[in-house]
């Protein structure tokens, strides 16, 4: 790539960064957009409608203080610790890119400029040289200046390691912190508990409460055995949407419900008569779909026990219950709202084969996803494409476009293929055999990451062939010197990535394009007030793009350190709108306690072994027998210091020590509250489709009262 496109790419993508400030400055002030843009402050009742009308309309950037204004502890307490992971993952970048830009932009850029390698180089004019002028490939073979490279390998691992230490103790205190912080939660009193054995004669209910009063009396609370609510649960949801909708019309106006005829109702029926019969029949098909379910036999062999103390829950959930290791198994029970109900549905061979249908699905979505990936390395290329399309050779003879297919168009296809790859892997994730939809979110979060590894990276810098790939594979010895050549050679492709994935799209997260259009079609078409959720933060979405810029930055902050200043310019960005986000828009569905971190310093230690590696193989490429040898104790000190990380602060993110624990207890016993508490543990696990509902007008007791009061027993 031409310098001339890349600087067509920035251009395009400034303008467009520029557009979309303004035009977020402007609408997110216009009332009508606050359900888009402040959802959360409109909830919350501290928006303020604006009287001065022309205010609205004038671009400003008082939003841009605000965000920036909160501190972490006020963070903390509105979007808890997984939101103040997510920014410390954001600032951690930063921190590691401002220390590498300046080693690579003032030490490194130069060598790199001032080499000889590449002999034809047009002085007077910079913007049709190569990019790759400013890399690594311009020094010869064995030349000195290579020890520059070398010594700044060192450095900046060095740094990134003080650094992650840091980071892991910081959040590992502020996990504990926050336990001790926040209230009293039903999962840390909770287990779940699986493979419950057979009792000839009795319940499943029975069976739990037997064996937890006999081994657990002095701690044990109570059980909630789970039932296959699958097909009723879908009944329900129907009945909750349909009146949703109906109170929402009668609110919005209801000399209009009363008047509009409906063309599916007939005349002798008004619409309020004909939804007050459906609900009603509704009502009585769910109570007659949960008597079904509840009936004998139709239980799962598992249930979540609640315990009296965090140390009792914590006994239970780490000892082994029974001679039998295949029965009565334990794991830490999810947050009541947390809990994916559906997963239980499933039986013991379909959870086994969806894990390898999974499996499959996502080695046939990596295959797909090679089309585009192809395409965009086809983009890049010029001289490809006027062979395979020889009738574009006039129009790509034009510099301006040339300069837009080579420089942005390339980068803005892979961008979009990329946008269906999160709410995918969620859907693949959810069909795993995870309990909670917190563990969908890592599990999806996981799987997006090394995918974009893999094929944003890897093929790209494979010039997305199979067979290539194919080829390294079968041949790893040549590893790591395919790599020294491929990856250098795809420096420009990854600055105009940055520039256009980071930037633009980053810029799009703060507009919340879809959001935006689907609210105004809703306002074309059907102008009334409904209620709506705040939207949660999609950590599986946003948490893999950051760690992908954080590995391009590590890997080519000495190949070619002109994408540092591009990377760092991405997180000051990324910094300002994701805090204006938590501020404004999202609104934690969960807390994972901050367990998103030990998924950040994985893939932080992997970026760092593979620029060891890449490094290695071209320092061989390069003739410096001497420095390759010195380089290849680096990977090993950094899995080494990995290890010892986990061994230091990994039991933290595990389990909470028994002090900790006890801690809690002592505090917990003068407080009133806790009888308020307890009472509420002993139904917190109760199936949402069991629990009694009433959407019409009926009065009948009997649809509101308690269907399972024998699950819970107390002691």
């Amino acid at each position: 790539m031409l310098v001339s496109a890349l600087l067509m790419s920035v251009g395009i993508n400034s303008c467009l960064c520029v557009l979309l400030f303004i035009l977020y400055s402007i609408l997110r002030k216009q009332p009508h957009n606050y359900e888009v843009f402040l959802p959360r402050r409109l909830v919350a009742g501290t928006s303020k409608r604006r009287r001065n009308k022309v205010a609205r309309y004038i671009p400003s950037v008082r939003w841009i203080w605000k965000s920036w204004r909160p501190s972490e502890e006020e963070l903390m307490a509105s979007s808890g610790l997984d939101g103040v992971v997510f920014m410390r993952m954001i600032t951690f970048s930063l921190k590691v890119f401002l220390f590498a830009g300046i080693i690579g932009v003032f030490v490194i850029l130069p060598v790199n400029v001032f080499g000889d390698q590449l002999t034809q180089i047009n002085y007077s004019d910079w913007s049709a040289n190569s990019l790759d002028i400013f890399s690594v490939v311009n020094l010869n073979t064995r030349s000195p200046w290579l020890w520059v490279h070398f010594g700044a390998i060192y450095l900046v691992t060095a740094f990134v390691c003080c650094l992650l230490y840091l980071e892991f103790r910081y959040i590992g205190m502020k996990r504990i912190e926050h336990f001790h912080s926040s209230k009293p939660q039903p999962n840390q009193f909770t287990i779940l508990v699986r493979n419950v054995p057979s009792s000839d004669g009795a319940t499943v209910s029975d069976t739990v409460d037997r064996f937890f009063r006999e081994n657990h009396s002095s701690s044990y609370l109570s059980h909630v055995v789970i039932h296959r609510t699958s097909k009723l649960r879908s009944v329900v949801d129907n009945a909750k949407k349909l009146y949703k909708k109906v109170h929402h019309k009668k609110q919005a106006d209801p000399q209009r419900v009363k008047k509009t005829p409906m063309r599916f109702f007939s005349r002798k029926d008004t619409p309020e008569g004909h939804y007050e019969k459906v609900l009603q029949e509704l009502e009585h098909n769910i109570r007659l779909g949960q008597a079904e379910v509840s009936s004998p036999g139709k239980e799962v062999r598992a249930a979540f026990v609640s315990f009296k103390s965090r140390y009792g829950a914590a006994m239970a959930l780490h000892m082994p219950q029974s001679v039998n290791p295949t029965y009565w198994l334990t794991e830490p029970a999810p947050e009541p709202h947390d809990v994916h109900w559906p997963f239980f549905s499933a039986s013991f061979m379909q959870k086994w084969l969806s894990k390898i249908v999974i499996a499959f699905a996502c080695l046939i979505l990596t295959a797909l996803f090679l089309v585009p990936v192809v395409l965009v390395q086809g983009l890049t290329n010029l001289s490809a494409l006027e062979y395979f399309f020889p009738f574009l050779t006039l129009i790509l003879s034009m510099k301006i476009v040339s300069q837009i297919i080579t420089g942005y168009l390339p980068s803005l296809i892979l961008q979009t293929s990329l946008k269906i790859v999160p709410p995918i892997m969620e859907f693949l994730s959810s069909f795993q055999g995870h309990i909670c939809h917190s563990d969908i979110q890592k599990s999806a979060c996981n799987k997006v990451i090394w995918f974009t590894i893999w094929n944003v990276f890897f093929a790209t810098v494979f010039s997305g062939s199979a067979f290539y790939k194919l080829s390294v594979i079968l041949d790893p010895k040549e590893i790591l010197f395919k790599l020294a050549v491929a990856v250098p050679a795809q420096a420009s492709f990854f600055i105009a990535y940055v520039v256009t994935t980071g930037w633009t799209d980053t810029l799009t997260e703060l507009f919340r394009v879809v959001p935006f259009m689907v609210s105004y079609v809703k306002r074309s078409l059907e102008p009334t007030e409904e209620e709506f959720e705040v939207p949660p933060m999609r950590y599986h979405r946003d948490t893999p793009r950051v760690l992908f810029f954080g590995l391009l930055g590590i890997t080519y902050f000495f190949l070619a350190p002109l994408i540092l200043p591009f990377i760092f310019l991405y997180f000051v960005l990324a910094y300002i709108i994701y805090r204006n986000q938590f501020i404004n828009v999202y609104e934690p569905k969960y807390e994972t306690g901050g367990m998103f971190w030990p998924m950040i310093h994985y893939t932080m230690i992997f970026s760092l072994v593979l620029m060891h590696g890449i490094a290695i193989g071209l320092f061989a490429l390069k003739k410096m027998e001497l420095a390759t040898y010195l380089l290849i104790p680096l990977p090993v000190f950094t899995l080494l210091f990995n290890e010892f990380c986990r061994k230091r602060f990994m039991p933290i993110f595990t389990a909470y020590p028994a002090e900790v624990l006890t801690k809690r207890d002592r505090e917990d016993q003068n407080d009133p509250r806790m009888g308020e508490f307890y009472d509420n543990l002993v139904s917190a696990y109760q199936d949402p489709a069991l629990r009694p509902l009433r959407f019409s007008g009926s009065r009948n007791d009997s649809l509101t009262s308690p269907l399972l009061s024998s699950t819970s027993s107390e002691v």
